[in-house]
């Protein structure tokens, strides 16, 4: 099932863009990167996710993480 934003894709690209050139600025490694992004979905969660509602909205950001995953390539 499609996944309808309310923000357009130029938007999220121009943004994604921006981070990763920070990322790219400081020679940030995967592992730098995956910490930051982390710490990043925390702050959002905790400063601006109602207590009550943090949990569902990670759990469901997890599994939008897992499912946009590349899928191994079997023989």
């Amino acid at each position: 099932m499609a996944i309808t934003s309310k923000y357009s894709n130029k938007q999220i690209e121009q943004m994604l863009t921006e981070m990763v050139d920070v990322l790219d600025k400081h020679r940030a490694p995967a592992d730098l990167s995956l910490m930051l992004v982390g710490n990043i979905a925390t702050n959002v969660l905790n400063q601006e996710v109602p207590a009550e509602q943090r949990q569902i909205i990670a759990e469901k950001f997890a599994q939008a993480l897992l499912s946009s995953l590349d899928k191994p390539k079997t023989h």
